[in-house]
């Protein structure tokens, strides 16, 4: 059973190394890995730059046995990354199944059954061959990934924008160009700097900005951000410092699975009801904190409230530029900063004290002069801030995020695009042989490890596995029917349903029973690791019980007693009542004939 997998970066590589170790007499799967690109990686190896992490912890972005060494530090820089991909593919014995330089040109219906996949390959002078070879394939699995094509946004009068150091605005240097030609410092250095988008690689972008010593920085927002440090860091209550002996407390490790995740009521988990308490009263824990509920110590950039939550919007985990977005805004009674305060990473501190990024909405247009024309806004304070500002920037950097593109899909072939797959964001109903691994985006967490799920899930689908039907979706993020991404997933709810579907979300008298106590208070204190999934079912792993006892113990034990209690137990307890609640509803109408 030959299966093409398009795309060598972490959805790529984990899905061949999973069907490999799902292969049986009777399901053969025999994968193969086409990357167009000359390494793996994919996004981590060709749109990084300088200086760039990853905003998501080792803990939860590494695959499920495949671990960091224990003491390695949390967020690993994309080149460590990608070395890290490497070290995976000898591992599992999966880098003879890479080309790399081949390129698919076309997926079409075999009339025979399964799919041809064309392609062509780069000869030794670097071109494309011009005539494509074929591979007769059983499965396709597109994993091609949401950050390929950059999506540049048009604004009228950009061609207005002059670099002074590049009059001749040669295509090496260009005034406007879009985050994937970002790569060091050297290119915002002594220039007046604008930024299209506040997603995470515009933040990095301005704090790069920045600290290379930029004349000035504008940071355009379309509608806000929700803004969290990636790691938790300092907080200081009544004088006394909060701080992990151990290490920070990676944010996207705190969410746990007891009432939230696991042993969820389907009518709490449709309602959402859990994110909204949560969002509830994080909103009032980071307002007595930090003094503002837009995000965690962000002063300005808020949502609008109908989308400030984790229920609405991918977190925002790059904060290094908030120190110097915050300081025309913030203002607080000296009374509650005495009472508590969070305390800025000393590193991400700005250099002198009159410089500021500057927040402002994207501009309607540019002046001949060069002279950006930004919006009126009366309800956002950077609007007002910035009307009759002469902003003339020499360098536009879009950080506007990507498009996806299909082209190679045979058009009449009938294939669905990811968008379509309606069955857990993996499979269009029917096809179930072209797989879409990677192509959700969690508000907080991680891609490869729910690519490795939707990889378990996809193998069980093609093996009958997965109980039909499914139980109704209640893990995609809440959006209105005009959002320009609608991709977006809780990232716990949608592990936990995947894990549910297969067969693979563990019992806990189960867990008791196989792993010890030690395990059990694990998995319901820690996050949706993929790890957990592993513990017992279909895919269960000789390592997941020994992972669990050290690396995700570690995790969870550096909240502290305060932190677990606060971040844990009541949470645990509150959501717990919630679904008992709602069980016993359930009995009562079940008892009295209203539901069945």
């Amino acid at each position: 059973m030959k299966a093409v997998i398009i795309g060598a970066g972490p959805s790529g590589l984990v899905t061949c190394k999973s069907l490999l170790d799902a292969a049986s007499d009777d399901f053969p799967f025999d994968p193969i890995v086409l990357e167009q690109e000359a390494d793996i990686g994919g996004t981590f190896r060709y749109r990084g730059y300088q200086n760039a992490t990853l905003v998501s912890s080792k803990q939860l972005t590494t695959f499920s046995d495949f671990r960091l060494p224990f003491e390695h530090h949390d967020h690993l820089t994309l080149e460590e990354y990608v070395d890290y991909l490497r070290a995976y593919c000898r591992h599992f014995n999966i880098t003879d199944r890479i080309r790399l330089e081949t390129k698919v040109v076309n997926v079409s219906r075999n009339p025979d059954g399964g799919h041809i996949v064309s392609y062509v390959t780069k000869t030794t002078a670097g071109e494309w061959e011009q005539e494509p070879k074929t591979i007769h394939a059983t499965y396709v699995a597109l994993c091609t990934g949401l950050h390929v094509i950059p999506a540049v946004p048009s604004v009228p009068g950009i061609e207005h924008v002059l670099d002074p150091a590049n009059h001749q605005l040669d295509a090496m240097s260009p005034a406007a160009y879009h985050s994937t030609e970002y790569k060091s410092r050297e290119q915002l250095a002594g220039r007046r700097v604008m930024i299209l988008g506040t997603g995470e690689t515009g933040m990095d972008l301005a704090y790069e900005a920045a600290k290379a010593g930029a004349k000035e920085v504008v940071l355009c927002s379309r509608s806000g951000f929700l803004s969290f440090p990636k790691a938790l860091n300092d907080f200081e209550v009544f004088g006394f410092q909060f701080k992990s002996e151990k290490a920070s407390v990676p944010i996207d490790s705190l969410i746990t699975n007891l009432g939230e995740t696991a042993y969820v009521h389907p009518w709490v988990a449709s309602s959402h009801i859990r994110w909204f308490v949560s969002d509830f009263v994080i909103k009032r824990l980071i307002w007595f904190l930090t003094g503002t509920q837009a995000g965690c110590n962000q002063w300005v950039g808020e949502l609008e409230p109908d989308r400030l939550g984790r229920a609405y919007v991918f977190l925002n985990k790059s904060h290094k530029a908030m120190p110097y977005i915050n300081r025309p805004y913030r203002s607080r009674a000296r009374i509650l900063e005495y009472m508590s305060r969070y305390i800025d990473p000393p590193e991400d501190m700005p250099p002198h004290t009159d410089f500021t990024v500057d927040l402002a909405p994207f501009p309607t247009h540019f002046l001949p002069n060069g002279r950006a024309v930004f919006p009126v806004i009366e309800r956002r304070k950077d609007a007002v801030r910035m009307q009759g500002r002469d902003v003339r920037p020499e360098v536009v950097v879009y950080a506007t995020g990507y498009r996806q593109e299909f082209s190679f899909l045979d058009k009449e072939g009938g294939y669905a695009t990811p968008g379509e797959a309606d069955v857990r964001n993996v499979v269009k109903s029917g096809d179930e042989s072209v797989g879409f691994i990677g192509f959700v985006r969690p508000g907080v967490g991680a891609i490869p490890p729910i690519s490795e799920m939707q990889a378990f899930f996809w193998i069980a689908l093609l093996k009958k596995q997965v109980k039909m039907p499914l139980p109704p979706p209640h893990y995609h993020l809440l959006v209105k029917d005009t959002a320009r991404i609608k991709y977006g997933v809780d990232h716990s709810a949608y592990m936990s349903t995947l894990a549910k579907d297969i067969g693979a979300a563990p019992g806990l008298w189960e867990l008791w029973w196989e792993h010890g106590t030690h395990v059990l208070v694990c998995y319901c204190f820690g996050a949706a690791f993929t790890t957990f999934y592993r513990l017992t079912g279909p895919y269960r792993s000789p390592l997941a019980p020994q992972i669990t006892k050290t690396e995700l113990w570690d995790t969870i034990t550096r909240r502290g007693l305060l932190g677990n209690f606060v971040m844990g137990l009541i949470p645990m307890v509150f959501y717990l009542a919630l679904n008992a609640i709602a069980l016993g509803i359930e009995l009562v109408f079940t008892l009295g004939g209203v539901v069945r």
